[in-house]
């Protein structure tokens, strides 16, 4: 089985059927509560969404460590900044179309500017969020914080990791962006599989684990659509590496340019637009350091709609057949 056996994950992973699902904002609500557990400097802020975005857990149990900032998104950002510039560690939550969409001058400015260790969490990111249609539906959210100075941006692959990635990121020192999703979504890795910030992490790989014939970059949940791709691709003869690239900046430069030099060609997928996302953050580094064919599976310059969210993931080019195609297309340009 080309599931990589050191990293833990779960033993059903590929079975659609029994594999256990949560969404990934659950595991920022674990881990939100526990990281106030460890340390009383964490506070929380939250933009009148504190049931949404799983923030109720630590506010409940600290209510004196939390404000709701009401439907003031800009002035959430500012209230966290002055916060942390007095010691704090605030965490601020909200849909990502409105942080750190709406309030995103504030976070580059009061926040990112200034270099305090302010922590977005960006809930229902993606086109996931389903009924509630393009105007919730934050596509553009990894674009416009991978670009901010001091910025380290993150999109867990599930519930687990995402725990770990609020953990971690309430000990980073620095500005930190988490993205979340609203819908359950398969549960890849175990509380035992291994995370840590700006290391990425090999899914699946060939028999050998040297030759592929193509790797996949992925981040958050779909990661289990490409490895979804991969197992049938691997019945039709193609080798394929999956990388959970969970942290888009800084990004793991040498776990991406070795995929690059073993595989010699790259698709990368997220369920964001891809101009400016994370697909294009790893073309960058591949431009500079290794140029190799390249495939980006995205949302293609389009805004979302409303709809089921399975439907619209399929719809908008996400799903594991368009995966293999995107495979299928690259290892094609690899060969002329």
């Amino acid at each position: 089985m080309p599931i990589n056996p050191n990293l833990k994950l779960a033993e059903n992973i590929l079975d659609l059927k029994t594999v256990e699902q949560a969404p990934t904002r659950k595991g920022y609500g674990e881990g939100l509560l526990e990281a106030g557990e460890r340390n009383e400097k964490i506070v929380a802020l939250c933009a009148d969404l504190t049931g949404s975005t799983m923030m109720d857990l630590f506010a409940k149990k600290f209510p004196a460590r939390f404000i709701q900032a009401g439907i003031a998104e800009q002035n959430l950002a500012a209230l966290a900044a002055g916060l942390a510039n007095y010691g704090k560690i605030p965490f601020i939550s909200s849909y990502a179309m409105f942080s750190p969409g709406r309030n995103w001058e504030q976070i580059r400015t009061t926040i990112c500017y200034n270099n305090v260790p302010v922590k977005i969490a960006g809930s229902h990111a993606g086109v996931s969020v389903g009924p509630d249609g393009a105007t919730h539906q934050a596509i553009e959210d990894i674009a416009i914080t991978r670009v901010i100075p001091n910025m380290t941006v993150i999109a867990p692959c599930d519930t687990h990791e995402a725990k770990k990635a609020t953990l971690a990121a309430a000990e980073y020192n620095g500005p930190v962006y988490l993205r979340f999703t609203r819908e359950k979504t398969p549960i890849m890795t175990t509380t035992d599989t291994p995370f840590k910030i700006g290391r990425a992490e090999i899914f699946f790989d060939s028999p050998d684990g040297k030759h592929p014939d193509v790797a996949i970059v992925a981040c958050g949940p779909l990661v289990h659509n490409a490895i979804l791709a991969a197992a049938e691709l691997e019945k039709e003869g193609i080798k394929v590496r999956v990388i959970n690239n969970h942290t888009i900046k800084p990004m793991d430069e040498i776990t991406i340019i070795q995929a690059a030099k073993d595989a010699g060609a790259i698709v990368t997928v997220e369920e964001h637009q891809i101009a400016g996302g994370m697909g294009s953050a790893v073309a960058e580094v591949l431009a500079k350091n290794h140029p190799v064919p390249i495939e980006f599976v995205g949302v293609s310059n389009r805004f979302g709609e409303s709809g089921n969210p399975n439907e619209l993931v399929e719809a908008l080019g996400m799903g594991a057949g368009s995966i293999k195609k995107a495979v299928q297309k690259v290892l094609q340009r690899k060969a002329a």
